[in-house]
């Protein structure tokens, strides 16, 4: 998994940034971990300004169930692209992920089973929270059947609900992508330390996924920061994000249409 710094910034460059409003600070107040929905009059409207190229709900839909998970993560990363993460008053929706599969140099799994990666071997639809460079908290969701090995690194989200928590966690007093664009910049906005590795994201409370629509159309390229994989993985398509939204990390020009 890439080894390059997590956070890096992105431009708008195709798309000026949507606006949106903030969440407000009595419901914020009173959110508890795990708890709690976005009114249904301020999802409705953010969900379909913030995030291009796919249909808006009016919230979030359920939490996914856990069979969900359990595919090849080559399958899985597509799939996750317009679901929902949601943890406390944040929520977020998932822009740009990238898969990451057994017998895959660039792969955590190919140091097998350490107190570190444990977690990727772990059932599908668990979270794999790793450190990277000492600074950036990088999210993975665990795909597959124990003991395989592999997941899907979380890159980069769009804001639907808590834009306040997420500036404040993220230092950034904006609204622009810059804020979420960069997996370790998803961790920072979500709150999450390596604590919340194992944490199994089908179970209500705590940090969930929930299910969105399925992009209208996707873009693909080989995955960021890897350069130390064998050259068929580093130019592997493993990389996906959906297409028209600004809310993309840095690189877009290797990103295609499939």
């Amino acid at each position: 998994m890439p080894r390059q710094a997590a956070a890096a910034a992105t431009t708008v460059g195709d798309a000026p940034p949507a606006r949106f409003k903030r969440t407000a600070r009595r419901y914020r107040r009173t959110a508890r971990v795990g708890e709690g929905r976005p009114p249904k009059s301020a999802a409705q409207p953010e969900v379909a300004r913030m995030v291009g190229g796919i249909s808006p709900l009016s919230e979030p839909g359920a939490i996914l169930h856990k069979d969900f998970f359990l595919v090849d993560s080559l399958e899985l990363a597509p799939r996750l692209l317009g679901k929902f993460l949601r943890r406390d008053d944040v929520i977020l929706q998932i822009t740009e992920v990238e898969a990451y599969r057994p017998n895959d140099s660039a792969c955590h799994g190919r140091f097998g089973i350490t107190s570190r990666t444990a977690p990727v071997f772990g059932p599908g639809g668990h979270a794999y929270v790793y450190l990277c460079y000492g600074l950036h908290m990088m999210l993975n969701v665990v795909a597959d059947k124990e003991g395989v090995g592999a997941a899907v690194l979380i890159r980069s989200c769009a804001p639907i609900n808590g834009l306040e928590t997420i500036q404040e966690r993220r230092g950034q007093n904006t609204e622009k992508p810059v804020l979420l664009t960069g997996p370790g910049k998803v961790g920072q906005a979500l709150g999450l330390t390596t604590a919340w590795s194992n944490h199994p994201v089908y179970s209500p409370g705590g940090l969930e996924l929930l299910d969105g629509p399925l992009p209208e159309k996707i873009l693909v390229g080989p995955r960021v920061g890897i350069e130390y994989a064998l050259p068929e993985h580093v130019t592997a398509p493993w990389r996906f994000a959906i297409a028209g939204t600004p809310w993309i990390s840095a690189p877009k020009n290797t990103l295609r249409p499939p």
